[in-house]
């Protein structure tokens, strides 16, 4: 029987249409057999939306359902409009092999086909099968070479993404302003301040600066390297700023520890949406006042702004400096009762913020309750709390669950394994990982992971291990190895190696008051007090100062703060701290509710 066509749609065919517009993507597809068995054949237009709405619930499924309907109606071979659809949507949930599947079957690709074939390994991050199509292409665009760019920046080709963008602006094939966001995003990345006032000179005398989100790019630019002034002027000079303006800027003075500046500009913009206060709360959270971290997310949902998963990470991350574990089980439970499904930051925020108050079994629960684990930066984040709790030979455990489960370590996985064995004494343990690093991993020590294996020797009493160890050292040693050279130095009254670490720390940092006060302490604890008194000259003949000390008692869930700045070397008794006050006022430990 031949397929009836109908201008006007019949009303089993009105009835899939209404479905689709009004996004009702699986009664659509059941909708599709009926059809077929009655004859009626849709057109490209209505199975192209159903198609476009299975790429954007990534519903592969119901995707694969609309293709199979039109090989059964006799679309084995789409024409090039369906078929570009079907690219993307087989893209879009993640099947390239099926996107390419019906690259490779077109009877006549346009360069939309190509492009879209293009974007679909960019966004799956397959740079290398995009390059291969790149260079097979008949024909390009800047579309294309603007997709080329990206897909090196994403997966962080840096050097080859700006000598394509030089190669496009060598050519005649012209630009737009998106072929600039990828070499910008490369300036961000790198923090190369030359490079981002090149391009800006480039967006400049080629006009573009009307555009709010390069111009976005490059005060975002200027703002992590450093040059606020730089990045102020362009803002104050765009004519039109937009949110994404604003919340940049804001961004960039709450970085750069201007808490006071980022405040203002937060206060004077316009309007203010989710990623704005996300900004400012990060700021506060990472500029170590906590506690205005989380008024301002009281504040935040109180104006029913929605916040995202990236505000409960800075949440997170300010309830644990802090060490607040009320406020941290409140936004976890507000998390859960919104239904939120955290993403692998907030989950590994959440670990984190579990260990540093306390509570490592919560830590360990929300890890077990993760479905999928197959990232290394959640178990860096529980073998991290493990090790700050002292859990060494768990850690290690952990360490060989993670490799049996497929996820392959890195540096930072190796740091927090090295940090776990050095407090529990596990000497052989931490060198074995020390030298399955390069050996099993390929992964090449750096100062830090030094830094923790003379921490772990030292802790045990090898110096003669650790004089090994610093000589075999492929470069001088930075204050992270001499620091944790002249702690260990203390703890085992080695005063002679102690003083030579010392003196390396002071040269490398003159006015950090660590070594001081390491050697001073190494004096101390020998009974050197003369020695100790002279260090103490020194560091004030050089004025040196102690860094500000932080005390708090959370108190009927309000924080008590004491903060002072200390240049002596001891405190007197007149100079007790408004939280021991406190303590002593009528207070107690066992009557302070947390």
């Amino acid at each position: 029987m031949k397929p009836k066509r109908f201008r006007r749609y019949p009303c089993a065919v009105q009835n899939l249409v209404d479905l689709t517009s009004r996004g009702q993507l699986r009664e659509a597809v059941d909708a599709l057999p009926l059809l077929s068995r009655n004859g009626f054949l849709l057109n490209s237009d209505l199975i192209a939306s159903l198609i476009h709405q299975c790429a954007g619930a990534k519903s592969i499924k119901f995707g694969k359902s609309v293709h199979l309907h039109l090989k059964l109606t006799g679309s084995k071979r789409p024409n090039a409009f369906l078929s570009n659809h079907l690219i993307n949507m087989y893209a879009k949930c993640g099947d390239h092999v099926k996107a390419r599947d019906v690259f490779d079957k077109m009877t006549a690709r346009n360069l939309y086909s190509w492009n879209n074939m293009l974007s679909g390994y960019a966004k799956l991050g397959m740079v290398k099968a995009a390059k291969r199509l790149f260079d097979k292409m008949p024909e390009r665009d800047f579309v294309s070479w603007n997709t080329m760019v990206m897909a090196y920046v994403q997966s962080g080709w840096f050097d080859e993404a700006l000598r394509l963008h030089m190669e496009l602006r060598r050519s005649n094939i012209g630009f737009n302003e998106y072929s600039f966001a990828g070499v910008l995003t490369v300036c961000v990345k790198l923090r190369d301040l030359w490079l981002a006032k090149q391009l800006h000179c480039q967006v400049f005398l080629l006009g573009l600066l009307s555009n709010a989100v390069l111009s976005s790019s490059i005060i975002d630019v200027y703002a992590k390297c450093g040059e606020l002034v730089d990045a102020r002027r362009l803002f104050d000079r765009m004519s039109k700023k937009d949110v994404l303006a604003w919340t940049t800027l804001v961004s960039g003075y709450a970085k750069g520890g201007d808490m006071k500046s980022a405040q203002e500009m937060f206060d004077a913009m316009p309007e203010k949406n989710s990623v704005s206060w996300t900004a400012l709360i990060a700021g506060y959270a990472q500029n170590g006042m906590g506690h205005r971290s989380l008024e301002l997310f009281s504040k935040m949902v109180m104006l029913n702004i929605e916040p995202d998963q990236y505000t409960f990470s800075s949440c997170l991350f300010a309830c644990a400096s802090i060490i607040s574990h009320d406020h941290g089980k409140q936004i976890h439970s507000r998390m859960i009762t919104a239904g939120i499904r955290p993403n692998v930051v907030v989950l590994s925020s959440l670990i984190d913020m579990y260990s540093k108050c306390g509570s490592l079994k919560s830590s360990i629960r929300v890890f077990n309750a993760t479905n999928n684990k197959q990232n290394v930066v959640l178990w860096n984040t529980i073998i991290s709390a493990l090790a700050h709790h002292g859990c060494g030979k768990q850690a290690v455990k952990t360490f060989a669950d993670m490799v049996r489960s497929g996820v392959k370590p890195d540096d930072v996985t190796f740091l927090a394994l090295l940090n776990a064995c050095s407090h529990s004494g596990l000497v052989q343990e931490g060198i074995y990982l020390f030298e399955s690093m390069n050996q099993d991993y390929s992964i090449v020590p750096d100062q830090g992971h030094y830094a923790c294996l003379i921490d772990l020797l030292g802790r045990s009493g090898c110096f003669d291990e650790v004089m090994n160890q610093l000589k075999k050292m492929p470069c001088e040693p930075d204050e992270r190895i001499w620091n944790a050279l002249v702690g260990v130095c203390k703890i085992h009254g080695n005063i002679e190696l102690g003083r030579i670490a010392a003196r390396h720390l002071v040269e490398l940092e003159p006015h950090s008051p660590a070594a001081y006060i390491l050697l001073s302490g190494i004096y101390a604890s020998l009974g050197r007090w003369e020695s100790a008194q002279e260090v103490k000259r020194l560091m004030n003949t050089r004025s040196v100062g102690k860094d500000k000390a932080l005390s708090w008692l959370e108190i009927d869930r309000n924080l008590r703060l004491d903060i002072k700045k200390r240049s002596k070397l001891h405190r007197t008794e007149e100079e007790t701290t408004s939280v021991l006050e406190l303590l002593t006022d009528g207070s107690s430990l066992c009557n302070v509710e947390r």
